[in-house]
């Protein structure tokens, strides 16, 4: 199996690349996110899905492993195949689709080539209970939000938080009032959906 590539950008178009890795010229999908950062005659690194069917092997080029995860976890839904995983990761952020998901904003989704309401609706609702675990495990910044937080669910949430762009203290804030409303023992999704929608008000 191919997980990363790097080699000379040969040609761009809508869909993807041609990647040119020693002489061999690597035909990759790619969403617009990734294309955006990509110039012909330029050296890339792509983290790589591949995909092998009865008649073709296909490549999935991304710009973080980030990104190939989100591509990976949105065709765990019934209906989202490559493409429309594409088609939604070209239209929203790893960090967008989270918060899209957090929150159960099922006309966000919709936004993307494709995804009708009701794939949305699904998307919604079958990834809300994972996003959690993908924005706590991402690294940025995760490290010191638990350790400005309490441990357990609160942390995980204010990390996941701070993830999203938000800061620390405002994060802590946000969470410490969710548990408040919510009440101990109260799950990181749940915490980080209370927490946005008071971030919201």
């Amino acid at each position: 199996m191919i997980g990363k590539l790097t080699g000379i950008i040969d040609t761009v178009d809508e869909d993807g690349v041609i990647l040119d890795v020693n002489g061999v010229g690597y035909l990759v999908g790619c969403p617009a996110s990734t294309l955006s950062r990509l110039a012909v005659g330029a050296q890339a690194v792509l983290m790589i899905e591949m995909k092998v069917s009865q008649d073709a092997i296909k490549l999935y080029g991304f710009a973080s492993a980030e990104e190939r995860e989100w591509f990976r976890l949105l065709q765990t839904v019934q209906n989202v195949g490559s493409k429309v995983a594409l088609a939604v990761l070209s239209t929203l952020s790893p960090r967008d689709l989270a918060r899209a998901l957090a929150l159960g904003d099922k006309a966000m989704i919709g936004r993307a080539p494709g995804v009708g309401p009701k794939l949305a609706l699904r998307i919604a609702t079958e990834l809300k209970d994972k996003v959690s675990s993908m924005m706590v495990g991402s690294d940025e910044g995760g490290a010191v939000a638990v350790a400005a937080a309490p441990r357990g669910p609160e942390g995980d949430a204010v990390s996941a938080l701070v993830h999203l762009g938000y800061s620390d203290a405002r994060a802590a804030e946000a969470v410490a009032r969710a548990s408040q409303a919510l009440g101990e023992r109260t799950e990181t999704g749940a915490l980080i959906r209370e927490a946005l929608k008071g971030m919201a008000r």
